[in-house]
Order: C-alpha cells, then structure tokens, then sequence
C-alpha cells in the first residue's frame, strides 16, 4: 500500500468539510439513563445532533462536546449494540471507526488494534472511565454487552489522560447506571445456532426522592461452532446511587464476571491454505479447561457546590482469578508420499492469574467566565494505583507433542508432570497527577491542552520450590517515570462545524507493566507521538453528523538486534499514518445509515532483529483497510429490519510479512417485529453468506476462525 501524505490530505479534509458539511462521522446516539424509550421497543435514530454535541468525558476530563474536541472520540450506544444482535464487546467495538480484533484466550478475548497499534499494552481498556491494569497481557472484563450504557472509542494516543499503553487509542466501557426519574424493566431470551441460550434482565429506578437504582443479569451458553466447544458465562451488576443533596451524589456499585469461553485455540491451515475439511476440528484436549472471574467494587463520590467548581473521587478494586490448562499450538506436517498429512500438537501450558488492583481517581474542575465567550476551563487531579499479581504455571512440565490425523483423532488429555504453581509475583504501583486546560477565545476559537507526569514501580519475586517448599527470591525493582502531554485547537465557525488540530505525545511498555521480566528491565518504555487534523460536522438540521481525521503516529523505542551477536538495543521505529471518516444519517424518517472507513498505512521505520531488517514491512495482526456499514430501515411502526456489512483488510502474522491473513467481509443481518409497544421479537442472522474468514491468528499458520452462518430468535420487553 502506498504512502498516505498528510500534508496534501489535511487541506482537502477541511476544505470538502467546511464547504459542505454533509460528509464525516457520527456515533450512535445514546440511550436514556438505566432504560429504553417508553413508546416503542424498537431503537430508532435520535435527532439534534447525536453524540457530537452531547459532553463525553472520555477524550477529555473537562467533559467537552466532540465538537468541542481537538480528537477523534466515537459512540457506540448500548441499545444499539444490543439491536444489532453483538454477543461479545468485541464485536461491538470493532464495529467503531479503525478498530479491529486481535482477541484470543492469551489476552482474555479482549485484545484491539487501532490506528497501527495493537494489543493491550497500545489500545488501553477502561471502565467508567477508570483504567484497567492487564496482567501478562490479559483482560477478561467486562465482555457481556447486557451490562453496557454505551462505548467511547478515543482513536490515538492518550496517555495524557489515562497513562501508558495508549498509544493507539483507549476504549471506555460505561456501564448502565439507575434513572432516578421512573421505574423502568428490561429482559431478553434468545436460542439460536450451536445450542446458543441467552436470558438477561434488568431493572431501576427511584427508591424515594434520594435513592436510585439499578440492577441487571446475563446469562449465556452455546455448543459453539467447533467440536468441544461449548462456553458458558454470568454477568451480574447492581448499582445504588444517593443524592442526599441536589449538589452531591455517591454512586455504589459491585460487578461480577464469571466466563468458561470455548477452550478453541484456532484452526491450522494444511499446505499453507484453509481447509473446509477440518473448520469444525478442535485439536486442544478433551479435558481443556478455561476459566475467568472478575469481582469488581467501585464508590464514587461527585459534589458540584456551584457553576464553577466541581470535585469528583471514584474508588475501586478489581480481583481476576484466570485458569487456562490447554494444548495451545498445532502445526501441520506435509505427508512423505500420498495422504493429508499430520497435525503436531505441542505447548501444553497450565496458567493461573491472581490478581488484585485497587486504585483511586481523583479531579477538580474550576471554571472562570472572563469576559462574554472568552473564558477559562481547568481540571485537576491525580491517580493512584497498586496491583499485586501471581503467576502460576506449569511450565517445568514433560512437553506434550504429538501427531494426529487433521480429520479424525482422539483429542487425549491434558500432560502435566509437574503441578500448576506460584512461579513469581509482582507488585506494581503507579500514581500520576495531571491538568487539562481548556481557553476559549471568541470567534469560535478555542485551545485545549493537558499535561501528566506518571511514576510506575514494578517489583518481582521468583518463587522455587528446591526442597518441595516454595521459597522467594527477590528478582527486580524497576521505576518508570513519563511525562506526556498534547496541545490542540478547535474553531467552530459555526455551531454545527468544527475544525481541529492536535499534537500527543504517548508511552507504551514493551511488554506488560505488571509483568516486566529480568530481560525487560534495562529499558525504558517506547515513546510515540501523533500529529492529527480533522474536521466534524451536523448537517440537515441534524438528522446527519460526521467526522473525518487524518493522522501520523510515530513510536521509537523499539528493541532491535543488530546482527544475531550484538547487544539488544532500544533504537526501532515504526509509524502509522492514515484517515478515517465515518457518516451516520436518517436519509428519511424510516431510513438511517451508520457508515464508517479508515485507510492507512503501517510499517516498521527501523527494526533489526537477529541481523534481518524488517523495514518496510507491516507490522502483524495490522489491518491496512476496514470499513463498517449498517442501514435501518423502519418498515411500519412494527417491523424494523437493520443490515450490516463488516470488511477487515489482509494482515500478516509475522514481522516479515511471509504469512499473510486474508481480509473479509461479513454480512449481519436482524429484522425485530414489535408486538406491543413493549414486546418484540427478533430474528438475527450473524455471517448471513456464511464466510470462512479469520478473525485473528494464533501463530503463523494458526488462524482463529469467526462464527459460521448463524441463526438466532429472541423474545425482548421493555417496561
């Protein structure tokens, strides 16, 4: 793929934007607080502008409108998520403009890549706009979209606002919150494709004038779509806000998570191909087991004294318990004469996470009125965070490699000699103080900057076991300090058009933070930074907003091995410049669109390894081109039918780019029929052509293949 220039795209971006404000992004808009419209099931467009003019306090803690907002920040809202028949977060927030899945069972399912960058250590995960802490890699909550009020996707780096592992974007889950105005109820049951059963429910409201609530249940099961898959999960939430006075609010509320997801670690190609022979076979053992649980407890105090000051302080803490006992990697063997071949199974890892992060958030926000529309916006605050990790695993154990038939085989059971233990442990903690400043000039002018200075401290201990009895060595002690920072402009022309420009600065570690390694210790986290322009825009009295940015970003830092006799060093580079723009438009008062686009171009500037330069190429699990696409079609009052077109361009598994992934393009589709005003039924088809597709790879030639064709009916009521 060629070069995209910056400097010859960004005019024509505002140029076509201020000219015409009619082509862009827009987001979903969002629901009502704890519950669905009163007078239909049915979730339909929202007029005024959306999400671009409602405050979002994820791309900026001054609580800014997009418009009002030097960066890219996308809304998915949870009704729509939920519509459009999404069973994971995944698949929800891969529908947001430029994301796409790197997901698998060594990062909890939960992995994303954004404008170059992947994995959970560049595109960070967050709730209710607290940030999570990933262990080896790994997050496993939240990931049922029941629980959800909505999700922002803020595209380049942030770590002004949240810390390191930024660079590529974050993603905040919000969660559903009480409705302290009525009583609302929420249910679903849906069977379907694989055995597939899902019942949820929900329900809040006021319990007298001071005290809301809200309360809400998910449970799922499926037979899955490979032998042995079968998966099962609860999600449970309960929420109790107090507003003791109208300036004061305390929020309490506890999370729990309990996921056995299919133990399916991908599917390897024979003869370099896939093959629809075996797109069903499951190579891990009969007795795989995977299990995750997340408990989460979060307090939140929020006190607006008057118009010019508030004060907000949330607390948590957050346990996982993770357990994966698997025969992880499969490899097939070109056969001697005639024949399929064999399939090699090897890495039979038993793994167990334990871990604990508390944290706490606090911020002040002061704003000074000076003169007309000249005034003044500022926020400060700090972080804290401590995380304490275990790590077991048996990786002492006899290695468990064998051959088996591609097509028909005794899955065996699982190898382990040598027991599943405490090997190390770490304890992390972090804290960070920052300020974001907002000026407005006048004339639509306004100036946005924010700066954070983080200190983190990893310790590590390696536990052995030399006489049976675990005994601890102290292994190392490594402080990070960063400081990051951006600057950006907005001029609103007018009110339903905004211009913007920004410069961020990001840091990523090179591995995960709370599981930094003897290897990792000598270096430095990587460093990046992100030049952006972009425009947003409501057209046709809002029934349409849009967005379109144009970006470089530039990460050094890298290790780099000269010749495979050299000193490692931390001298690579590599960068991503490319645009996105995205629509979403009631072309009438039955049709809407929702469309969104991103093209770039990623590559290693300066990477050796072992001697072999990669320059030039792709980094892995990059895709270059993606675009997403849903239409809404109100038939009557009570037939709704949506359409959705899902394209993720060719990535590569490697740094050398010699194992290429095909791109794809996947078509879902729902038609809901409504009852009563507060009964529907919904008719889902997931892969309506049925494509054989890969949604990430495990390996070279080990691809993760995505649902097969899949039918499912559900039965929704809202009250």
């Amino acid at each position: 793929m060629s070069c995209i220039s910056l400097t010859s795209a960004a005019p024509a971006i505002l140029l076509a934007l201020g000219a015409a404000p009619a082509i862009g992004q827009v987001a979903e808009p969002r629901a009502n607080e704890g519950g669905s419209d009163s007078a239909t099931i049915l979730v339909i467009g929202e007029k005024d502008g959306g999400v671009l003019t409602m405050p979002n306090a994820t791309a900026s803690r001054l609580n800014l409108t997009p418009l009002e907002t030097p960066a890219s920040i996308a809304t998915l809202d949870g009704d729509t998520i939920r519509a459009r028949g999404d069973q994971s977060l995944v698949d929800a927030q891969t529908r947001a403009p430029g994301i796409t899945s790197v997901a698998n069972l060594g990062n909890g399912g939960t992995a994303l890549a954004a404008r170059g960058f992947a994995g959970q250590g560049s595109v960070l995960q967050l709730i209710d706009g607290v940030r999570l802490f990933p262990a080896a890699g790994t997050i496993t909550f939240p990931t049922d979209p029941w629980m959800v009020e909505r999700v922002d996707v803020l595209s380049g780096p942030a770590s002004v606002l949240y810390g390191q592992g930024a660079l590529g974007g974050a993603v905040n889950v919000v969660m559903r919150r009480p409705d302290a105005r009525r009583t609302s109820v929420q249910g679903e049951i849906g069977y379907g494709a694989q055995d597939s059963l899902h019942a949820a429910a929900g329900m809040g409201g006021p319990i007298g004038d001071t005290l809301a609530y809200r309360i809400d249940g998910s449970w799922r099961r499926s037979d899955g779509y490979v032998d042995r898959g079968s998966s099962r999960s609860l999600a449970l939430a309960g929420t109790l806000r107090w507003t003791p006075l109208p300036t004061l609010a305390i929020t309490l509320r506890g999370d729990h998570g309990d996921q056995r997801p299919m133990a399916y670690f991908g599917t390897p190609l024979i003869a370099g191909q896939l093959d629809t022979r075996n797109r069903r076979a499951n190579y891990n053992v009969a007795d795989a087991r995977l299990r995750f649980r997340d408990d989460r407890a979060t307090l939140q105090v929020d006190w607006t004294p008057n118009d010019w000051i508030s004060i907000s302080n949330t607390t948590y803490r957050l346990t996982s318990d993770r357990f994966w006992r698997n025969l992880e990697s499969y490899a097939w063997v070109a056969p001697v004469g005639a024949g399929p071949g064999t399939i090699q199974r090897s890495d039979n890892y038993g793994i167990r996470h334990d871990q604990t992060q508390w944290g706490n958030q606090a911020a002040v926000t002061l704003k000074t009125p000076i003169r007309g529309a000249v005034g003044n916006a500022l926020v400060l605050g700090f972080d804290a965070n401590l995380v304490r990790f275990t790590h077991e695993n048996d990786f002492g154990s006899d290695a468990q490699v064998d051959m088996v038939d591609p097509f028909r085989f005794d899955p065996g059971r699982f190898l382990d000699t040598q027991g599943i233990a405490p090997r190390y442990r770490t304890r992390t903690g972090e804290w960070a103080i920052f300020a974001e400043d907002r000026v407005t000039l006048g004339g639509g002018v306004s100036i946005v900057g924010g700066v954070r200075h983080e200190q983190d401290r990893v310790q590590r201990w390696s536990i052995a076991y030399p006489q049976g009895t675990p005994a601890e060595t102290f292994a190392l002690d490594r402080t990070y300090r960063n400081t990051t920072w951006r600057i950006g402009t907005v001029w609103q022309p007018q009110a339903t058009l905004s211009l913007y420009a920004q410069y961020a600065t990001g840091v990523d570690p090179l591995g995960t933070l709370t599981t930094v390694t003897t290897g990792q210790v000598a270096f430095s986290n990587a460093r990046g930074h992100q030049v952006e322009v972009g425009a947003k825009a409501l057209f046709l009295d809002g029934r349409g907003t849009a967005t379109l940015a144009a970006y470089r970003i530039v990460k050094t830092g890298l290790l780099a091995q000269r010749t495979l006799s050299s000193p490692i060093e931390q001298v690579g580079q590599r960068s991503a410049q490319g645009i996105e723009a995205a629509v979403t438009l009631d072309v009438t008062r039955t049709v809407g669109i929702d469309a969104n686009g991103s093209v770039l171009d990623a590559r290693f500037d300066d990477f050796l390894s072992g001697g072999v330069s990669y320059d030039g190429k792709t980094p892995p699990n990059i895709a270059e081109t993606m675009a997403n696409v849903w239409l809404r079609w109100d038939a009557t009052r009570r037939v709704q039918a949506r359409a959705g077109l899902r394209y993720v361009g060719r990535r590569f598994s490697d740094n050398a780019n010699r194992f290429r992934i095909p791109g794809y393009a996947t078509v879902d589709a729902t038609i809901a029929y409504a009852l009563t005003d507060h009964l529907a039924v919904d008719l889902r088809a997931a892969n309506l052509f049925d494509k054989a597709y890969a949604t990430t790879s495990y390996g070279d030639e080990q691809w993760l293949l995505g649902r097969p064709r899949s039918i499912d009916v559900a039965l929704r009521a809202a009250f």
